[in-house]
């Protein structure tokens, strides 16, 4: 009678272990989906205010033209990003470009003293900020999951949950790690 007893409380502590593992795992997978989804929001309003920046910047006489279609062309390709690859390299794009926006736009001394012109970089510098802090934290709770992933005991668990290694947000190029210049 005892050593029933005994089986039968083992198999409810595994069964809880279980369950505690398994719900571990897929806590992780969400926490990475919605740290994700927060990088994607900031980048769509990144890319809502390139179009305000462009026409504000297309004003300025004798502009270059091949800047502004860079610009363009990055934010389109964010926009139409569908994959966290695609989205990150779209990104790194679009940052890039930005930087060389602003930079030949130091040569235009009305426009830098244009007060939306101003607005707008402040606006792109706070959420340059942001960015920054949300694919911090996307890369760190991606590395918890992977963790997770590939350690005892929840890799036994992985297969039930229904959970993957994920990748890291993209690390930039060497010729893209400097931030673009913003001068206020």
């Amino acid at each position: 009678m005892v050593a029933l007893i005994v089986i039968i409380l083992l198999v409810v502590l595994l069964f809880i272990f279980g369950i505690t593992q398994f719900n571990k795992l897929r806590r992780l997978n969400l926490l990475c989906t919605g740290s994700f989804a927060d990088i994607d929001t900031l980048l769509t309003k990144r890319a809502d205010l390139v179009p305000n920046l462009v026409s504000t910047v297309s004003g300025a006489a004798n502009f270059e033209k091949s800047t502004l279609e860079a610009v363009t062309q990055a934010r389109t390709a964010g926009m139409q990003a569908q994959s966290m690859e695609a989205k990150a390299e779209a990104d790194g794009m679009l940052t890039q470009a930005l930087g060389k926006l602003f930079a030949v736009a130091e040569a235009y001394p009305q426009l830098t003293a244009a007060e939306n012109f101003r607005q707008l970089q402040t606006q792109l510098a706070e959420l340059e900020s942001q960015l920054q802090f949300a694919r911090q934290f996307y890369n760190d709770t991606v590395v918890t999951l992977n963790t997770a992933v590939v350690t005892v005991p929840t890799m036994f668990f992985t297969g039930i949950a229904k959970v993957k290694e994920r990748p890291v947000y993209a690390e930039a190029e060497e010729s893209r790690r400097a931030a673009p210049t913003v001068d206020f």
